[in-house]
């Protein structure tokens, strides 16, 4: 659905290169997390991707045509959703959808419907510019999904909101993954990039450290640990605990032989978060906030 062969872009009179030779695949129906810190290109990258930052080296497919062979049908096919809302704020909800769905050559969903889906109010006189900023970023992504899009950029969609609408936002995202739609996620959030993301690519410094199912990242960067709390004499108050190394045949013999003959009471394993494999990768820590 989008391929991207050594990806390069530099701002005028920056001292070095905002996206550094970045090479990667995304199909279609597949959510696909560009995770990084402040400053490490997401956002220039998605920027390339979505036609609105020229001067980029290296090449852009999407739809099996080159990005800079698309015209304004481009954006036919698209939907957008940036981290700044930018709505019309002196207009209703339903104005501001019913605006935008009159810039497209498609048939568009129902701005009632789309207000709906992300628990906004239906009829509501009020304007934009007096909506919380969980719901300017509900409607922003209700607008970007106007066209039905086949590609869905998305730029941290989870900002703002309480948790409910946080957990809403993400199985509307697995929602529309399931119907066929390919998703672009640019995100500082590990939990909703470990929930919903089929592969993610971790980036820092304008390159790709690694990239990889959630899954796979983690478990190749674990160290294979069961973690055990039990009681070392039957009926005793004390909880015990005691870590075992599953790669080493002595330590995995102890931890058959504790399970055995103790009282046992949680067993776990052991495994970094996604954030912590960044972390181990790339020397950056996640953090909030706008980014590059």
């Amino acid at each position: 659905m989008l391929t991207a062969d050594r990806l390069t872009f530099t701002y005028p009179r920056a001292a070095s290169p905002a996206v550094r030779g970045l090479s990667f695949a995304i199909e279609k129906g597949e959510i696909f997390g560009f995770l990084g810190p402040n400053g490490s290109g997401k956002t220039t990258t998605q920027r390339i991707l979505t036609g609105l930052q020229h001067g980029y080296g290296g090449s852009v497919e999407v739809f099996g045509q080159a990005l800079a062979a698309l015209g304004p049908d481009y954006y036919n096919r698209i939907g957008v959703c940036f981290e700044q809302p930018n709505l019309y704020e002196q207009l209703t909800a339903e104005e501001n959808l019913s605006f935008y769905a009159g810039l497209f050559d498609v048939p568009t969903e129902r701005p009632a419907d789309l207000l709906r889906s992300l628990d906004l109010p239906v009829g509501d006189r009020r304007t934009a510019g007096q909506f919380s900023k969980g719901m300017k970023m509900r409607l922003a992504l209700a607008r970007s999904l106007l066209n039905r899009p086949q590609v869905w950029f998305l730029d941290e969609p989870t900002a703002g909101q309480d948790p409910g609408h946080s957990v809403a936002i993400r199985q509307l995202i697995a929602a529309q993954r399931d119907r066929g739609t390919t998703v672009f996620l640019t995100t500082h959030n590990m939990t909703v990039a470990d929930e919903l993301c089929d592969r993610v690519a971790l980036l820092v410094d304008g390159r790709i450290a690694a990239m990889d199912t959630p899954r796979r990242l983690k478990l190749e960067h674990a160290r294979r640990l069961v973690r055990v709390e039990y009681r070392p004499r039957e009926g005793s108050d004390a909880i015990v605990s005691a870590e075992f190394a599953l790669d080493e045949p002595r330590a995995k013999a102890e931890f058959l032989t504790l399970v055995r003959d103790h009282e046992v009471e949680t067993i776990h394993t052991t495994e970094p978060t996604l954030e912590e494999v960044f972390l181990r990768l790339t020397g950056s820590r996640l953090l909030a906030g706008g980014s590059q």
